[in-house]
């Protein structure tokens, strides 16, 4: 147990540390994680909405600080290449997100061709009834996402990093509360970028992170 908490910590350490510099980008995942949540409670109550909500809301405005508000050049801080960042990363990469988005776009056509998915439900009468549909094929979507690259993970790499990743992921919403509960305010300020990337503690992860190495 103490070696997966460890391996969580180094995963939550090089996403923060890598991937989420601009305080746009962090602001957006602050409103990403909140509507996340609103996504977990309404999981019990209601899948469709659930899902609907979690794609169109939370993915939408995390995905878009990811691809149009961090930087992509040379990360002097971190001493890495944007092409060495994408080769070692855990997740989903820019390059599995753009396939992972383009299936979640395109997924709802299916309905269009075979307006049973495969048996699965009954032809929508109604335009309500056909967005549930889309959010059901949406909630699919999303557990299969994950428990894809989890299992790819135990292939390529091992057991132990797959079921952290998994963890990482599902957990995410409430960690980047967290970290990033601050950036909108900082955001006003006009600080486009976190001063406290690269710092060897960052005092708003101190408790949570270890020491970059």
């Amino acid at each position: 147990m103490a070696g997966f908490l460890e391996t969580l910590r180094i995963q939550r350490w090089d996403d923060h540390r890598y991937y989420h510099h601009s305080r746009v980008n962090q602001s957006l995942h602050f409103v990403s994680a909140l509507s996340f949540l609103f996504s977990y409670v309404m999981l019990f109550k209601d899948p469709a909405v659930s899902a609907l909500a979690g794609w169109l809301v939370a993915m939408t405005t995390r995905q878009t600080g990811h691809f149009f508000f961090e930087p992509k050049g040379y990360d002097e801080v971190n001493d890495a290449s944007h092409e060495y960042k994408e080769e070692i990363k855990v997740g989903y990469n820019l390059q599995r997100k753009v396939v992972l988005l383009t299936i979640w776009a395109l997924s709802p056509l299916s309905l269009y061709f075979n307006p049973t998915f495969f048996g699965l439900f009954s032809p929508a009468t109604s335009k309500t009834e056909l967005v549930r549909q889309v959010g059901m094929i949406w909630l699919g979507l999303g557990v299969g996402g994950v428990l894809f690259r989890t299992v790819q993970l135990f292939l390529i790499k091992d057991v132990q990093t797959g079921l952290v990743w998994a963890t990482k992921i599902l957990t995410d919403p409430f960690h980047d509360i967290k970290l990033y509960h601050k950036a909108p305010l900082a955001l006003l300020r006009g600080e486009l970028i976190d001063p406290g990337i690269g710092s060897e503690w960052d005092e708003e992860t101190a408790e949570e992170l270890p020491r970059a190495s």
